[in-house]
């Protein structure tokens, strides 16, 4: 039995390279953070547009904000052409109170935000309050922008 000394020697070499280029250990979290930074942009950018869908110039006013609940509450817009949406669905002035009770998930005591363009006049956007009175619903809000400069 003999050991060949050139075939040891050639084994030493293939060890050290071997623990020259072992496997790093370590996670480069820089991509991921990147990936993350341009999701956290993307949303951000996105965010604003995805309000209420019927494009409405609301009026001004110095009232404060109501608290917010945690769910979505029903909203109602009145269109400067005197055409009334719930949501982005158009309906008839007499179809208001029932298509509410339809679609509200707590009855008559849900939340409903009326949008009424600046343009509109005040006698319709009170048309459409008393349908939603009659229909039975009590918690209804008039939605306005803060007024500038004030």
């Amino acid at each position: 039995m003999g050991v060949n000394v050139k075939q040891t020697q050639q084994n030493r070499g293939r060890r050290r390279r071997s623990r020259r280029h072992a496997a790093m250990s370590e996670i480069n979290v820089t991509p991921m953070v990147d990936v993350m930074l341009v999701l956290l942009i993307i949303f951000m950018v996105a965010a604003p547009l995805l309000t209420v869908g019927v494009p409405i110039e609301l009026p001004q006013s110095q009232g404060e904000q109501l608290p917010s609940s945690s769910k979505e509450p029903l909203t109602i817009s009145v269109a400067e052409s005197g055409d009334i949406f719930i949501g982005e669905a158009k309906v008839k002035l007499d179809e208001i109170a029932d298509k509410l009770k339809a679609i509200s998930k707590n009855g008559v005591d849900e939340q409903i935000y009326v949008r009424g363009d600046k343009g509109i006049s005040y006698g319709r956007v009170m048309l459409v309050m008393g349908r939603i009175s009659r229909g039975g619903f009590k918690k209804v809000s008039l939605v306005t922008e803060v007024e500038e400069g004030g």
